[in-house]
């Protein structure tokens, strides 16, 4: 599994809506984006079921990390939702716990 090596800031999901993000993937290796497709499946599920949260790792267009704590509501083709209309592109994201 990939790995970024930076400092993670946490961040409140409300200030996810002022970040650019980059178009490309932030992970290159086919089964580590396998393993973040299902991740979000079951963090989607998680969340619908039992309001539950994880902690979702992703990097802005500028290389910079954070982390938020939150519930997925949706994860669609090429975005995840959060509540209030907020979404993460998928392809920023480099792990979810």
């Amino acid at each position: 599994m990939e790995t970024l090596e930076k400092e993670v800031m946490v961040l409140e999901k409300e200030q996810v809506l002022g970040l650019r993000f980059s178009t490309a993937d932030v992970l290159s290796e086919e089964a580590s984006i396998k393993q973040r497709y299902l991740d979000l499946q079951r963090s989607q599920i998680l969340g619908n079921i039992s309001r539950g949260k994880v902690w979702i790792y992703f990097e802005t267009a500028d290389k910079q990390a954070f982390k938020i704590y939150t519930t997925i509501w949706a994860v669609g083709d090429r975005f995840i939702s959060l509540k209030r209309g907020i979404t993460i592109p998928i392809g920023s994201i480099y792990k979810i716990d």
